[in-house]
C-alpha cells in the first residue's frame, strides 16, 4: 500500500467514526447538561465543596466560579510542585524550581499542556497523577462548562441565568470525562500502553553508558490528554514515545479521542436550542476547515521536493516510521486545530509550509473543532460577527438564533477576537526585541523566528504544542508564556461569559422572509470565510516573516 493511499484511508475511517459517535454522544451530553437529577456520587461532592447545584447563576456569579476554582488549580498545583522534593512517589526528582512551577501549574489549569521539562527526568508519580492528571480532566470540565452557559444563552430569554457552575463542573467529570476515559484508557492499556507505578530501570548499554526508562500511570494520563484536549505527555516525545503510543492503531485512536468532544459538543447545540439543524451548520464549517488543513498538510509533506526526499517518498524527518507520513499529518493537524497540543511527530521538523499550516491552525482560534468546550463557543462567537457582517451587507438587524446582535453582543465578539493575537503579537515582539530571549533559539532566520512565534501562539491559544527548537526552559520564557497561557484562557472566558447573559436576558424576536438562515450550507461558507478573513488579516504579516518566508526560499 502505497504512503498516500494510507493517509487517505486513515482520513476515511477517522471520519467514519467520528460520524457514528457525535450524534449519541452528543444527544447524550444535551441530557447531561439538561437534567434536574443528580446523582448520590454528585449529592456528595456538593456537600463536600459548600455548593448548591441548584442555585442559577448569572454572568457575574458563574465567572467568579470559574475564575476561584481555577486559581485553587493554580495554587495546588505550584505547591505540589514545589513540595516534590519531600514527597512519596518522587522516584529521587527534586523539586521543581519557583519559574518552571509557576509555568506548569499555569499550564495544566488553563488546558494548556505546555511542557518546558522532560516529563520522565523532573515529575514524579505524584505530581503525575495527583496534579496533572487530575488538571487534566477539571480543566476540560471548565471549557464544557462554558461552553454549555453560551448555548444556554442562545436557548433561554428573558433571564439571566445561564445555570450553575459547580453543577456543570461536577457533571462534566463524573457523567462525562470519567467513564469515557475509564473505557478509552482499557483500548489503550489492551494495545500496549503502560499503566504502573514503576520506579526507574536501566536498559542496556549504549553510548555514553545505560539509558534509564521509568513507568508511570501512562494509559490514564494519555487518554484524558487526548479526549480533554490537554495534550501534556507522559514523556517528553509525548504521543510519539511508544509506552505512550505504540502502535498505528493507537495513533489512529487517540486522534479520535481528540476530535470526539469537540465534534460531538455541535450537536449537543442544535439540541439544546432546539435546532439541531444549527449544530450541522456549525459542524460543517469546522469539517470544511479541518477537512482542507490536513489535505493541504498531506500535500506539503508528500510533495517530494529534492532528491533526498524523493527517495523517503516524503518529508519523513521528525516523524516516527510507525505511523507515517499520513498518519503524523492527521495527527498534526487535528492537534494543532483543537487545543490539544499533543504529538507523535516533531513540527519543528515539518517542511515550512507545512509548519505554517500547524501555526495557522492555531491561530485560527483553535475552532475546527477546537477545545473540549473553546471551539464550540470560540465558533458560536465567529457566527455572531459573521452574522453581524452579513446584517452589515444587506443592511438589517443582525439575528442569531432570534437574538438581535447589537451593539452590546458584537463588543463582546471583538474583544474576545482581539485578545489573543494582541498577547501573541505583543509578546513575539517584545521577545524578538530584548536581547536574551533569541538565545533560546536554535535556528536563525525565518526558522528561528517560528520557534518564538510558535511559542506564544501556542500558550495564549491554549495549546501546548512546540517547534522543539527552542529552550523555553528560562525565566523569561517560563514567566511570560504562563502569563500568556492564564491571560489567554480566561479573558476570552470573560466575553464569552458576559455574551451569554446578554443573549439569555433578550426576549425571541420571530423569523421572517428577511432573516438570515443560519442553518443552511450557504451560513456554514460565510462562518468559513469570516474566519480565514479575520485570521489573515491579523497575522498574515507575522506568517510572512516565518513560515511563508522559509517555504518559499
Amino acid at each position: 500500500m502505497s504512503p498516500v493511499l494510507s493517509g487517505v484511508l486513515q482520513l476515511l475511517a477517522l471520519v467514519a467514526a467520528l460520524a457514528l459517535a457525535h450524534i449519541p454522544l452528543g444527544t447524550y451530553l444535551a441530557g447531561v447538561y439538561s437534567s434536574p437529577r443528580h446523582l448520590r456520587v454528585e449529592k456528595w461532592i456538593y456537600k463536600g465543596i459548600g455548593a448548591d447545584p441548584d442555585t442559577g447563576m448569572r454572568w457575574p456569579a458563574y465567572l467568579r466560579g470559574v475564575l476561584a476554582f481555577s486559581l485553587a488549580g493554580v495554587l495546588f498545583l505550584y505547591l505540589l510542585q514545589r513540595l516534590q522534593g519531600v514527597l512519596p512517589g518522587s522516584l529521587g526528582f527534586a523539586s521543581i524550581d519557583p519559574d518552571q512551577a509557576f509555568n506548569t501549574a499555569a499550564s495544566f489549569v488553563s488546558n494548556t499542556n505546555w511542557q518546558s521539562y522532560y516529563g520522565e527526568q523532573a515529575m514524579g508519580h505524584v505530581v503525575q497523577t495527583a496534579g496533572l492528571a487530575v488538571q487534566n480532566f477539571v480543566s476540560a470540565a471548565v471549557g464544557i462548562a462554558v461552553a454549555v452557559a453560551l448555548v444556554r444563552g442562545f436557548a433561554r430569554s428573558r433571564t439571566g441565568e445561564l445555570g450553575n457552575f459547580w453543577a456543570d463542573l461536577v457533571r462534566g467529570v463524573v457523567r462525562v470525562l470519567v467513564p469515557v476515559a475509564v473505557v478509552g484508557a482499557v483500548i489503550l492499556v489492551a494495545c500496549g500502553v503502560v499503566q504502573n507505578f514503576s520506579g526507574i530501570h536501566e536498559v542496556g548499554q549504549f553510548l555514553g553508558g545505560p539509558q534509564q526508562w521509568n513507568g508511570g500511570a501512562v494509559a490514564s494520563q494519555e487518554v484524558i490528554k487526548e479526549l480533554g484536549t490537554n495534550g501534556g505527555g507522559y514523556f517528553n516525545a509525548n504521543s510519539a514515545h511508544p509506552f505512550e503510543n505504540p502502535t498505528p492503531f493507537t495513533n489512529l485512536f487517540e486522534i479520535f479521542l481528540i476530535l470526539l468532544i469537540p465534534v460531538s459538543l455541535t450537536r449537543t447545540f442544535g439540541v439544546m436550542t432546539g435546532s439541531p439543524r444549527q449544530g450541522y451548520a456549525i459542524l460543517g464549517a469546522m469539517a470544511a476547515i479541518w477537512v482542507s488543513f490536513v489535505a493541504l498538510m498531506m500535500w506539503t509533506e508528500f510533495a517530494h521536493h529534492g532528491p533526498a526526499l524523493q527517495a523517503a517518498g516524503g518529508a519523513t524527518e521528525g516523524k516516527e516510521l510507525r505511523f507515517g507520513i499520513g498518519g503524523s499529518s492527521l495527527f498534526a493537524v487535528s492537534t494543532t486545530l483543537t487545543s490539544t497540543g499533543a504529538v507523535d511527530s516533531f513540527h519543528s521538523s515539518y517542511t515550512g509550509l507545512g509548519g505554517g499550516i500547524t501555526l495557522l491552525g492555531m491561530m485560527l482560534g483553535e475552532i475546527a473543532p477546537g477545545g473540549v468546550g473553546s471551539g464550540l463557543y470560540g465558533m458560536l462567537v465567529m457566527a455572531v460577527v459573521a452574522v453581524f457582517v452579513a446584517g452589515l451587507m444587506v443592511g438589517r438587524t443582525p439575528e442569531y438564533l432570534g437574538r438581535k446582535i447589537g451593539t452590546r453582543e458584537i463588543k463582546y465578539a471583538a474583544c474576545y477576537i482581539l485578545i489573543t493575537p494582541a498577547l501573541v503579537l505583543v509578546l513575539t515582539a517584545a521577545a524578538m526585541a530584548l536581547p536574551t530571549p533569541g538565545d533560546s533559539m536554535t535556528n536563525t532566520g525565518a526558522h528561528g523566528f517560528s520557534e518564538i512565534l510558535y511559542a506564544y501562539t501556542s500558550a495564549a491559544n491554549n495549546n501546548g504544542s512546540a517547534f522543539a527548537g527552542l529552550n523555553a526552559d528560562t525565566q523569561w520564557f517560563n514567566t511570560t508564556l504562563g502569563l500568556a497561557m492564564l491571560l489567554g484562557r480566561f479573558l476570552p472566558m470573560v466575553f464569552v461569559l458576559a455574551l451569554a447573559g446578554s443573549l439569555a436576558g433578550q426576549q425571541p424576536v420571530p423569523a421572517t422572509a428577511g432573516t438570515l438562515r443560519t442553518e443552511k450550507p450557504l451560513f456554514s461558507g460565510l462562518l468559513v470565510g469570516a474566519v480565514l478573513i479575520i485570521t489573515g488579516l491579523t497575522y498574515f504579516p507575522a506568517l510572512a516573516l516565518g513560515p511563508l518566508a522559509e517555504g518559499l526560499a
